[in-house]
């Protein structure tokens, strides 16, 4: 049974490596950040103000994450991961409590219709797009737009690209998607791929690329049923597609 409370130790778990003493929200921040959303909230914090009456940045960060609902501590948890205010080069202490954040507490989302992407898969392949900039910020774009429900056929062509550029990065070339899927079977067998598998994978993309033509190209069919299945299909696609360039032929 999934509870409705974040516990304490993942909420102190989260301020320790958001308000990191030498990588995390300086002390002004904290306050400048919680405030806004205290204001949103109509919640009254613990520590309004900078300077604060607690011992370090860690436990102000914990006693105004407190003040909020459990659902709002989601929201808020899951922001502060990517605030502007950090550095552009990721951390990976912030990206692990992300995953574990959406892994165990997405049902603690406090959106009006929560979204049934998964959204681990979705921080997984954000960390595997690190080194391939432009699929990353693609990729990051179409996040964007679904999580604000509109331009879904804008969401879906940056995923195609996103892939392709991917692709061009992995075979260093600059081919269509259409035309990468004779490299993409041949990756996979280099790779000690079963011919099975190398045959589904190399048909998904030729259907993959079909579907694009037929429903986002031309007609702006685009059946927003099936962007869910869009989203996480191209993120497995992408995620397996890296690892596997990553292995010792």
């Amino acid at each position: 049974m999934l509870t409705q409370e974040m516990p304490i130790v993942f909420v102190q778990h989260a301020a320790d490596i958001l308000a990191d003493t030498n990588s995390g929200l300086s002390g002004p921040n904290i306050v400048r950040i919680t405030a806004t959303y205290g204001v949103e909230y109509d919640v009254t914090l613990k520590h309004p103000t900078y300077p604060f009456e607690a011992p370090n940045k860690r436990t102000a960060l914990l006693d105004n994450l407190m003040c909020f609902s459990p659902q709002q501590q989601y929201r808020i948890i899951k922001e502060l991961c990517d605030h502007t205010s950090f550095p552009v080069n990721p951390n990976p202490e912030r990206k692990t409590l992300k995953i574990k954040l959406v892994t165990r507490y997405s049902h603690l989302d406090p959106r009006d219709t929560p979204s049934e992407v998964n959204e681990n898969l979705i921080e997984e392949t954000r960390h595997w797009l690190d080194g391939y900039s432009e699929a990353q910020s693609l990729y990051n774009q179409a996040l964007e737009k679904y999580e604000h429900g509109a331009f879904s056929r804008n969401l879906l062509d940056d995923l195609r690209l996103s892939l392709e550029k991917l692709l061009h990065k992995i075979f260093e070339n600059k081919k269509s998607l259409e035309n990468q899927i004779q490299n993409v079977g041949q990756l996979l067998k280099a790779k000690g791929g079963s011919p099975e598998l190398s045959n589904m994978f190399v048909k998904l993309i030729d259907y993959y690329t079909k579907y694009h033509n037929s429903y986002v190209k031309h007609d702006d069919a685009v059946n927003e049923q099936e962007i869910e299945f869009i989203l996480e299909i191209t993120s497995s696609l992408m995620k397996y597609l890296i690892r596997l360039a990553r292995v010792e032929s």
